[in-house]
C-alpha cells in the first residue's frame, strides 16, 4: 500500500534529481561542487544514504520507521562521503601513475580506459571498501546501544556485529558482484560526473548495508511515522 511517506521519499529524490538533471542547475552542482568537494561530499552521504537506509526500513517492515539514533548515522554518513571523495582521487591517480610506470597492463583507446577504470574500481573495493564498511557497522552498531541508553564499549559492540555473516553477504557477494563493476562503470564516465554517479550509488550502499544488517528481523527501538 502507497502511503504518504513513499511520496515525500520520492519528492526528496526528485530535488536531488533536479540538480543533476537540469542543465542550469547541473552547471551550479558541479561547480559548487569542484569549488567544495568535502563540504558536497558530506551533504550528500548524509542526505542520500540516509535515505537509502529509511527506504530500506520501509520494505523490510512495510511501513516508514525512524532508525534510532537517525541524526548520529546521518553525520556519519556524512564523514564517509568525505572519505569517499578523498579515495575518488587517491586511488584514481595512484591507478593512472603506476600504469603510466608500466606496473599494470594498458591498451589503447576504449579497452585502456576500461582496464584502468576496472583497476581502480578493484583495488578500491578490495582495499578500502572492507575497511571502511566494517568502521561504518561499528559505529552504527555503537549509536544503536547508545541510543538504547547503554554505555557501550568497543568490547560490546564488536561481540554484538554478526562478523560472519558481513563477510559472507557485504565483503563476498556485493564486493565483486555489485561494487566492483558499477565503480568500473563510473570510472569509465568523465570525471565531473562520477561524484554525480556516487551520489546515487550512496543511495544503493545505504540500501546495502542496512539491508545486511537487518534482515534477518527489523531493530527495536525504531519510531512509526506514517
Amino acid at each position: 500500500m502507497i502511503k504518504r511517506g513513499d511520496f515525500l521519499w520520492a519528492a526528496c529524490l526528485c530535488a536531488v534529481t533536479a540538480f543533476l538533471v537540469v542543465p542550469d542547475l547541473r552547471q551550479l552542482f558541479l561547480r559548487v561542487t569542484t569549488a567544495h568537494p568535502y563540504v558536497m561530499g558530506f551533504i550528500k552521504f548524509a542526505v542520500l544514504a540516509t535515505m537509502g537506509e529509511l527506504l530500506t526500513l520501509r520494505i523490510i517492515s512495510g511501513r516508514w520507521q525512524k532508525p534510532a539514533g537517525l541524526y548520529y548515522k546521518a553525520v556519519v554518513w556524512g564523514f564517509v562521503g568525505i572519505s569517499i571523495v578523498l579515495m575518488f582521487g587517491l586511488f584514481s591517480e595512484g591507478v593512472y601513475g603506476i600504469v603510466q610506470k608500466g606496473l599494470l597492463p594498458d591498451a589503447p583507446g576504449f579497452t585502456g580506459r576500461l582496464l584502468k577504470a576496472f583497476y581502480i574500481g578493484t583495488l578500491l573495493n578490495l582495499t578500502f571498501g572492507p575497511v571502511f564498511m566494517a568502521v561504518h557497522r561499528i559505529s552504527d552498531t555503537w549509536i544503536d546501544r547508545y541510543a538504547e541508553g547503554q554505555r557501550p564499549t568497543l568490547g560490546m559492540v564488536m561481540s554484538q556485529i554478526d562478523w560472519l555473516e558481513f563477510f559472507r553477504f557485504v565483503v563476498g557477494r556485493t564486493i565483486p558482484f555489485f561494487w566492483i563493476p558499477v565503480q568500473t562503470i563510473n570510472f569509465m564516465l568523465p570525471a565531473q560526473y562520477r561524484i554525480i554517479v556516487a551520489a546515487y550509488l550512496s543511495i544503493a550502499l545505504g540500501l546495502i548495508l542496512a539491508y545486511a544488517r537487518r534482515r534477518k528481523k527489523v531493530d527495536p527501538g525504531l519510531k512509526n511515522v506514517d
